[in-house]
């Protein structure tokens, strides 16, 4: 193991959590839009989007060292952001100017509930690498002083 390396996983979980906590905030963000995009001429509600993530480095060089045991990890990436396919709630609403002719509204699928605990598990998991990255960083400050 490299000196730095649990340093660079935590620091790559970082990133990803944040963008992960920028995605829901963005969601949270247009809960209420039914204009989201314009799709051949109508509008859409907004859709939930969500971050797909995996293990990071997938070179040649990494799956050996994993084959032979002596992986030490990555980290994490972000592979994309896709949108959530369930279809859009529904809502009676005959005075919206969206509303159809039938009177209801497409609304996003955004669940503010679920948003909510994605957040808080998104922080957690962010904290938890904030922790991992200064025990590490105590852990180099206390092998510096053994050199003294």
């Amino acid at each position: 193991m490299r000196m730095f390396h649990g340093m660079n996983i935590s620091a790559s979980a970082l990133t990803a959590q944040r963008l992960r906590m920028d995605v829901t905030s963005a969601n949270m963000a247009n809960a209420d839009s039914t204009r989201g995009r314009l799709v051949e001429g109508e509008w859409e509600p907004y859709r939930r989007k969500m971050t797909v993530m995996e293990a990071g480095g997938d070179s040649f060089a990494n799956h050996l060292t994993r084959a032979k045991g002596t992986s030490d990890g990555n980290g994490v990436k972000v592979t994309g952001i896709v949108e959530d396919q369930t279809p859009f709630k529904q809502v009676y609403n005959p005075e919206h100017p969206d509303a159809g002719e039938d009177g209801y509204v497409a609304m996003p699928n955004v669940d503010p509930l679920k948003e909510m605990v994605d957040m808080m598990n998104a922080t957690r998991a962010y904290e938890a690498n904030v922790t991992a990255l200064d025990a590490h960083k105590n852990m180099l400050m206390k092998a510096m002083e053994i050199g003294r």
